[in-house]
C-alpha cells in the first residue's frame, strides 16, 4: 500500500480540518444534527481514503481547488441527509458548481492539467450531482434520482459492455448539458419555483443528458472495431453485489417488528470493518477456513434472527431455542390445520430447505468478500478506515435514527453473546422456577377448608381466545366491543347477574394459549415450554384441582386440542373433553374446529343434565382465534344438533393469511371473531338463568392474552380483561377488596395483575374458611 508522499498528506489534513471546521459551522449555525454530522464526516474520510491512494505526488493548484469543492461537497451531503436548512445547502451546492470552471483555469493557466486532475474533477461532479438528485427526488418523485445515477449505471454498464469505455472527443453539446444538471437541481432544490415548474425543469433536464448519453453510446458503438459482451463478468459483479446484500441483511436486519422500520437499515454494522481488516491481515489458508465458519455462523444468527421475527409478529417476543423448539410443531399443526398437512409439509420442507440455504449462502458469501478484499489490500483497508470513522462518530455521538437503534451497530455481536448467555440463562430459570414452585401458601389446606365459599355452586371458567384489553381500547376495536359488551352486561343484569371485571397481565401475547391457562390455574408464571414441562411433572395445586379436592367434578371443554391431552390428571380434571369427544359433524371454521355455540350445547348436553353434581369446569372458546375468519352463524339454539346445521362449509383462511390479509381487514375479522365468541358466551349465560335460576353458574370470564401484533401494533401492553359473574351479591362481596370495576368493561385505572397472582387471590377471596 502505497504510503501518501509529505506534501499530498499535508493537503488531505487540510481539506479533512477543513471538512471538519464545515460541519462544525453547520452544527452551531443552522444546526445540524447528530446523523448529518455522521454523514458529513464518513463523506469527508471517503473523499480523505480516495485520494490517499491517488498516483501523485501532490494535489497542485488546480486539485486544490477541487478539493476545496470536495469540502464544499461533503457539507452538501451533510445538509441532504439531515435537511435543516435550505438556503445553507444551495448557497454550498452553488459555489461548488461556480468553482467548477475555476479549477479548470488553473489548470489551464499553470499548465498543470492532469488525466488525474480531470477525473478527481469529473468523479466529484458525478457525485454532487448524486446528492442533489437524491433530495429533489423528495420532492419531485424518483425518478429525478436518474440524473444523479446516469453516470454510475454508464460504469456499471462497461463490466460487461468494455467498448464503452473507449475514447471520444468531448463535444461543447455535452458539456453544456452537464454544466445545466447541477444548475437545474440547485434551482429545483431552492424550492423558490412552483413544484410543476420545479418538475418541467427537472425532467428537461434529465431528457437532455439521456439524449447526451445515448449519442455517446452511438459514437462509441461506431468508433469500436469490436463489440463483445462479457457475461461472465456481469454476472460475477452481480453474485458480488448479492453476496454483499447477504451479509449486510443478515448484519442489519433487526429480530424486532417494531425495529423493522424506514431508516433501521441506515447503519454501520462494527463487524463489517472488523472483518476488512482481519481478512487483509490473515494468509489465504486462515482467511479461508475463518472466512467460512464465520459466514455460516452469521447465517445461523440470520436464521435465528428471521425466527425473532417471526415470533415478534406472531406472539410479541423473541424466539428462545432452549425454550421454544416445541412451538415449531406446534407451528406445523397450526399450519396443517388451517391450509391442510400437504401444504404443513410442503411449508416445513420449505422452511428447513431454506435454513440450509442461508448457512451455506451466508457462508459462501462472507468467503467471496474476503476473497475479493484480500484480492484489493489497499482499498479494503481503505474501506475500514472510513468505517472506522463514521461508527466512531456515530457510537461518540449516540446517533439513532430510530429509537433504541443505535446508527453505530453492534447487534449482531451482542446477539451472538446474548443467545450463549441465554443457555446459561435457562438453567438458571429452571433453578429459579423450582425455588418458586416449592412455596405454596395453599399445598397443606385441607379440602374441607378450600373454597368454602362457593360451595353448592356451579363455576364455569370461560377463557375466550386472543381477547385482549386492546378489543376494548384500541379506537378502531372498541366501539363495536364495547357494544357487546355492554348489551350482554344489560341482558345479564335483567336475569338477575351482577358482575366485577379486572385486568390479568398474560405471560404470553398472540399465541401460547396452554402457558397463559397454566399461569392462571396454577399460580405460576410459564411464559415458555421448559416452565409448562417442570410444572405438569410437579404436585403442584391448581385451581381445578383445588375444586376436585373440595368436592366438585372438574372437566375441561378444549375442541381445539385434537389428540391425546395427558396434562388433563395434573390439573385434577375429571374429564377432559376435547375436539373427537364433541361428536361435532359440522364444518370447520379456519383453526377453529367447530362454533362456541356447540361447544356450549355440547356442555350442556354431556355436563349439565338432571341430577348432575356441582360442576368446575374450564370452557374454551376457539372461534376468536386466529385467523379469525370466517365465523360460523348464529342459530337457534334448539336447532344447534350435532353441528351440521352450520354447513355447508365455508371457504376457509389460511394460516398465513394474517399476514397476507389487508392489516384494516385483519383487524375487522379479530373484531367480528371476539364480538361472536362474547354475545355467544353472554346469550348461554342468560339462558342458564332463565332455564333455572337455582343452578346458573358462578362465571370466571377471561382473555387468555392479546392477539398477534398484526392487530394490536407492535407496542401493545399485555393486559386482558377478567370478570367474575354472579346472581349472588355475596360472590361478588368476597372480592369487594379487589377494586376492580363494577359490570363487564374494566376501569383503566384499575391495576394489572400479573395472571400468576390470580390462584391465590381467588382461593383466598372464597376460602379457606373455618
Amino acid at each position: 500500500m502505497r504510503r501518501p508522499p509529505p506534501v499530498l498528506t499535508a493537503e488531505l489534513l487540510g481539506g479533512a480540518l477543513a471538512s471538519a471546521g464545515l460541519l462544525g459551522a453547520l452544527g452551531s449555525g443552522p444546526g445540524l444534527g447528530p446523523f448529518g454530522i455522521v454523514v458529513g464526516a464518513t463523506a469527508a474520510a471517503a473523499l480523505v481514503a480516495l485520494l490517499a491512494g491517488a498516483p501523485v505526488d501532490a494535489l497542485g493548484p488546480a486539485g486544490r481547488v477541487t478539493l476545496i469543492r470536495a469540502v464544499l461537497v461533503v457539507g452538501v451531503t451533510a445538509l441532504v441527509a439531515d435537511h435543516v436548512s435550505t438556503p445553507a445547502l444551495v448557497v454550498l451546492a452553488a459555489v461548488a458548481l461556480v468553482l467548477d470552471g475555476v479549477d479548470g483555469q488553473v489548470a489551464r493557466r499553470w499548465n498543470v492539467a492532469s488525466a488525474f486532475g480531470a477525473r478527481f474533477d469529473m468523479e466529484l461532479d458525478a457525485f454532487l450531482l448524486l446528492v442533489l438528485s437524491w433530495h429533489v427526488a423528495g420532492q419531485l418523485g424518483n425518478w429525478v434520482l436518474l440524473i444523479g445515477l446516469a453516470r454510475y449505471l454508464f460504469v456499471a454498464a462497461m463490466v460487461v459492455l468494455p467498448w464503452l469505455g473507449g475514447e471520444l472527443t468531448p463535444l461543447r453539446s455535452g458539456k453544456v448539458v452537464a454544466a445545466a444538471q447541477g444548475i437545474v437541481l440547485v434551482v429545483a432544490a431552492s424550492t423558490l419555483l412552483p413544484v410543476v415548474v420545479a418538475g418541467v425543469l427537472v425532467a428537461a433536464a434529465l431528457a437532455a443528458l439521456l439524449w447526451s448519453f445515448g449519442r455517446d453510446v452511438v459514437r462509441l458503438w461506431r468508433a469500436a472495431g469490436e463489440h463483445p459482451v462479457r457475461i461472465r463478468r456481469g454476472l460475477a459483479g452481480v453474485l458480488t453485489a448479492l453476496a454483499g446484500a447477504l451479509v449486510l441483511v443478515a448484519l442489519l436486519l433487526p429480530g424486532d417488528i417494531a425495529r423493522l422500520v424506514p431508516g433501521s437499515a441506515l447503519r454501520v454494522p462494527i463487524e463489517v470493518l472488523v472483518a476488512l481488516v482481519v481478512a487483509v491481515v490473515l494468509p489465504a489458508w486462515a482467511r479461508r477456513v475463518l472466512a467460512w465458519v464465520a459466514g455460516v455462523v452469521l447465517g445461523l444468527m440470520l436464521v435465528l434472527t428471521l425466527f425473532d421475527l417471526g415470533f415478534s409478529v406472531a406472539i410479541a417476543r423473541p424466539f428462545d431455542p432452549a425454550r421454544d423448539a416445541v412451538l415449531l410443531g406446534n407451528a406445523y399443526d397450526f399450519v396443517a390445520e388451517t391450509s391442510g398437512p400437504a401444504v404443513g409439509t410442503v411449508v416445513a420442507v420449505l422452511v428447513a430447505l431454506l435454513g440450509v440455504a442461508l448457512l451455506v449462502g451466508t457462508g459462501g458469501a462472507v468467503a467471496r468478500l474476503a476473497r475479493i478484499a484480500a484480492d484489493h489490500r489497499s482499498g479494503a483497508l481503505r474501506l475500514a478506515a472510513v468505517l472506522a470513522v463514521a461508527w466512531f462518530v456515530a457510537w461518540t455521538m449516540a446517533v439513532q435514527l430510530v429509537p433504541g437503534v443505535p446508527v453505530a451497530s453492534r447487534d449482531t455481536s451482542i446477539r451472538a453473546v446474548d443467545r450463549a448467555v441465554a443457555i446459561d440463562a435457562g438453567v438458571r430459570d429452571q433453578q429459579a422456577f423450582e425455588r418458586e414452585a416449592g412455596v405454596d401458601a395453599f399445598r397443606d389446606v385441607p379440602p374441607d377448608r378450600l373454597l368454602t365459599a362457593l360451595r353448592g355452586r356451579d363455576v364455569v371458567v370461560a377463557v375466550v381466545e386472543s381477547y385482549g384489553v386492546s378489543a376494548l381500547d384500541d379506537p378502531g376495536l372498541a366501539g363495536p366491543v364495547r357494544a357487546v359488551v355492554e348489551d350482554g352486561e344489560r341482558r345479564l343484569g335483567a336475569v338477575g347477574y351482577g358482575a366485577r371485571t379486572g385486568l390479568l397481565t398474560s405471560p404470553v401475547a398472540g399465541g401460547g394459549s396452554w402457558l397463559a391457562h397454566a399461569t392462571l390455574l396454577s399460580g405460576l408464571w410459564i411464559d415458555g415450554e421448559q416452565r409448562h414441562t417442570d410444572l405438569v411433572s410437579s404436585d403442584r395445586l391448581t385451581l381445578s384441582r383445588a375444586f376436585h379436592e373440595a368436592g366438585w367434578r372438574t372437566v375441561a371443554v378444549q375442541p381445539g386440542t385434537t389428540g391425546p391431552w395427558p396434562e388433563a390428571g395434573f390439573f385434577g380434571l375429571d374429564r377432559a373433553y376435547t375436539h373427537d369427544d364433541l361428536g361435532y359433524r359440522g364444518p370447520r371454521y379456519s383453526w377453529s374446529p367447530m362454533p362456541d355455540q356447540y361447544l356450549f350445547s355440547a356442555f350442556d348436553r354431556l355436563e349439565r343434565g338432571p341430577g348432575a353434581p356441582p360442576t368446575m369446569a374450564e370452557l374454551v372458546l376457539t372461534s376468536s382465534h386466529g385467523p379469525w375468519a370466517p365465523l360460523p352463524r348464529t342459530v337457534p339454539w334448539d336447532a344447534v344438533g350435532d353441528g351440521s346445521v352450520f354447513g355447508p362449509e365455508e371457504p376457509q383462511h389460511s394460516f398465513q393469511s394474517i399476514f397476507t390479509t389487508p392489516t384494516p381487514q385483519v383487524r375487522e375479522d379479530y373484531r367480528r371473531s371476539i364480538e361472536y365468541s362474547l354475545s355467544t358466551l353472554y346469550d348461554w349465560a342468560e339462558r342458564q338463568a332463565v332455564a333455572d335460576p337455582a343452578r346458573a353458574p358462578v362465571l370466571v370470564i377471561l382473555g387468555d392474552h392479546q392477539p398477534s401484533p398484526v392487530v394490536t401494533g407492535p407496542t401493545a401492553d399485555r393486559n386482558a380483561p377478567i370478570s367474575i359473574v354472579s346472581r349472588d351479591p355475596a360472590v361478588l362481596d368476597a372480592i369487594s377488596g379487589w377494586g376492580w370495576a363494577d359490570g363487564l368493561t374494566p376501569d383503566p385505572a384499575t391495576p394489572a395483575w400479573r395472571m400468576d397472582a390470580f390462584r391465590d387471590r381467588f382461593l383466598d377471596a372464597y376460602g379457606p374458611r373455618p
